[in-house]
């Protein structure tokens, strides 16, 4: 039987027999270098489509530039259709990478890769790291994330929200999923990881 939450997760007891120490909420400054390091990451993967679609744009724009400063009237109908190209891929290609990475690789643990560095865990309100989340719970995670990146101050305001929140800590993108963030011991990680509470 999974043990259920019954107020802030620092209070967690533990399992009968189990001495491991329990999760206790992410601090702050964990919760942002963990972010820091996603954010890296998915920069990294971003230049895969990047670098080529700046080449393009930037080889229609040689093309239209022509001699003593003139302009190339023929390259330019290229130059338009490579920024109306170039602008819509890159955000559709930057969703699906943001999506694979805070989506369909925190299911199975619970973790994204800066996460798992910072031994972090996002769990549903009264389970146990290691227990993953489902997929419409990480949804609703990326989705507030996203939504609330495109208003402006909204991504501070999401990520500040824990330093108040009471008792969980919970970003709003929190709020939205009913999950927090716990941080565990190697050991504990381990175990979890390995069906203790399964």
């Amino acid at each position: 039987m999974n043990p259920q939450f019954s107020g802030p997760p620092p209070a967690y007891t533990g399992h009968p027999g189990y001495s491991a120490p329990p999760p206790i909420l992410a601090p702050f400054g964990e919760r942002l270098v963990a972010y820091l390091i996603d954010a890296l990451l998915i920069g990294a993967a971003s230049l895969i489509y990047t670098i080529p679609l700046v080449i393009y744009v930037v080889s229609q724009a040689v093309a239209l530039a022509g001699p003593n400063g003139t302009t190339n009237e023929e390259a330019l109908p290229g130059y338009l259709a490579s920024l109306f190209i170039s602008m819509p891929v890159a955000f559709v290609l930057g969703m699906l990478i943001s999506y694979l990475y805070h989506v369909e690789l925190a299911l199975k643990t619970g973790q994204t890769p800066g996460k798992r560095m910072m031994r972090l865990h996002i769990v549903v309100l009264g389970q146990q790291p290691g227990h993953g989340i489902s997929r419409g719970t990480a949804v609703k995670r990326w989705g507030a994330t996203i939504g609330l990146a495109m208003v402006p101050g909204g991504s501070y305001l999401d990520g500040l929200w824990q330093l108040w929140d009471k008792p969980y800590q919970q970003c709003i993108h929190d709020k939205a999923s009913m999950t927090t963030v716990v941080k565990v011991s190697p050991v504990s990680s381990t175990a979890f990881a390995g069906g203790v509470f399964q």
